[in-house]
């Protein structure tokens, strides 16, 4: 596992916000590239949790709240899927670890144009959540994405390390 170190430490409010997520982007990515197609396809918990499933449900999660949400376009504007939930970590077949990374890249470039033309202020209805901002969408990303690398962090290191000794720590006093 590495760990990379915020280029940008300083400036407004949004600059930091944008920032942050684009490393979070970028870290989710790092943890799945690389990897062999069956290796990036490899369920190692009771979940549909892949590395190639993390980046999938991550570029939905882009097209949910940029392109939905933020931006108001229907779902067949959208650049791709926007089914939530276990529907998003899918995909298929012929899909390629390296295509799943460029549609995220995709979705997020798109969601960098989509947010250039936003206030952090200003407010959009989610169908479920209520009347969110900018800054929520921001902050509601760079978790979900932060969380996800973790994920793909310890999914990597399952991959790189299968025989490793697992220790149970519950025996322990």
């Amino acid at each position: 596992m590495t760990w990379s170190w915020p280029r940008i430490t300083t400036g407004t409010e949004r600059r930091l916000l944008e920032s942050t997520l684009d490393r979070n982007r970028a870290e989710l990515i790092r943890t799945a590239r690389g990897l062999s197609e069956s290796a990036a396809r490899r369920r190692l918990v009771a979940s549909l949790t892949t590395p190639i499933g993390l980046l999938k449900h991550a570029a939905v999660a882009e097209r949910i709240w940029f392109q939905r949400v933020l931006a108001g376009l229907p779902a067949s504007e959208c650049d791709g899927g926007t089914t939530p939930g276990d529907a998003s970590f899918v995909v298929d077949d012929n899909e390629t670890l390296a295509d799943v990374i460029a549609e995220f890249e995709r979705a997020s470039e798109r969601s960098r144009v989509i947010a250039a033309g936003f206030d952090l202020d200003d407010v959009r209805t989610h169908p479920r959540v209520g009347d969110v901002n900018l800054r929520f969408i921001y902050l509601l990303a760079i978790e979900d994405f932060a969380r996800h690398a973790g994920h793909g962090d310890i999914l990597r290191e399952q991959i790189k390390y299968p025989g490793a000794l697992l220790v149970d720590l519950s025996q322990e006093q």
